[in-house]
């Protein structure tokens, strides 16, 4: 029997679900996708995902790789499945790729956005995608902070929950960066790859520093300590989303 190995670009709002891994009778992202494959395909089909989000995290570009025994056209599985999954998960678009490609492995970034709110009053409309700070941020000296993240570094203490699976602690931090948009202010993060829960302990911390209750240098410092549960706090992940997954090929061109 011949199998196709398929990459599914996925958008999903995270705030009804426990995370994308599967958890015992918790509704997850990739239980909600093998539900829709097995009644699109009969088959019973185990997905993989390129970021693992946490409960509550968003995605607007995970990359989710499967194998079928399934000749179903491509757009036919971009239907059929979001036929099939609840309105908060939708396929985006669909690629054939190669039977040595890994969509862990093969990433060369991971891309994310953190959304704070930055005002004296609530919004109900952005409620569940941003994290509200009452406080006035310093947006220059919270950019400035986070210019010491830019390079290969141990993020040990922006990391929870590191077990003994965690043997290599450091990470590539190829950009991070504020924008500011009225009250909403995003950070951007891009990474090889991130430790549990760094995109949350670093906007935590960097928070404080704009709110004036902690230096630059202490800042740096905290990278330096390499401390496990020395950043934070963790903030919640209604903000935070996942944006999108590089590989060193465009799927478009070399592996349809």
């Amino acid at each position: 029997m011949v199998f196709t190995k398929i990459v599914l670009i996925v958008e999903y709002d995270g705030t009804g679900y426990h995370g994308f891994q599967l958890q015992a009778n918790m509704p997850t992202i990739q239980g909600e996708l093998e539900k829709a494959l097995w009644r699109l395909t009969q088959e019973r089909i185990r997905v993989t995902a390129a970021s693992r989000t946490d409960t509550g995290v968003h995605a607007k570009g995970q990359a989710v790789r499967f194998r079928t025994k399934s000749s179903l056209p491509l757009q036919t599985f971009i239907k059929g499945l979001n036929y099939y999954l609840p309105q908060d998960i939708a396929v985006k678009t669909a690629y054939r790729v190669g039977e040595s490609f890994n969509v862990r492995r093969s990433a060369l970034s991971r891309e994310y956005n953190y959304y704070i709110l930055n005002s004296l009053i609530r919004s109900p409309i952005r409620r569940g995608f941003s994290y509200l700070v009452a406080g006035h941020l310093d947006i220059g000296v919270m950019s400035e902070a986070c210019q010491a993240l830019i390079g290969e570094h141990d993020f040990t203490s922006f990391a929870s929950c590191i077990g003994v699976k965690i043997k290599n602690t450091l990470r590539t931090v190829y950009r991070a960066e504020f924008q500011k948009n009225g009250e909403l202010v995003i950070f951007n993060m891009v990474a090889n790859s991130f430790l549990p829960h760094q995109v949350r302990n670093t906007i935590g911390t960097l928070i404080r520093v704009g709110l004036g209750k902690m230096t630059v240098d202490e800042f740096c410092s905290i990278i330096e300590t390499k401390k496990p549960g020395l950043a934070g706090p963790t903030v919640p992940a209604r903000g935070l989303c996942l944006i999108r997954i590089d590989y060193p090929y465009p799927f478009e061109e070399e592996m349809q």
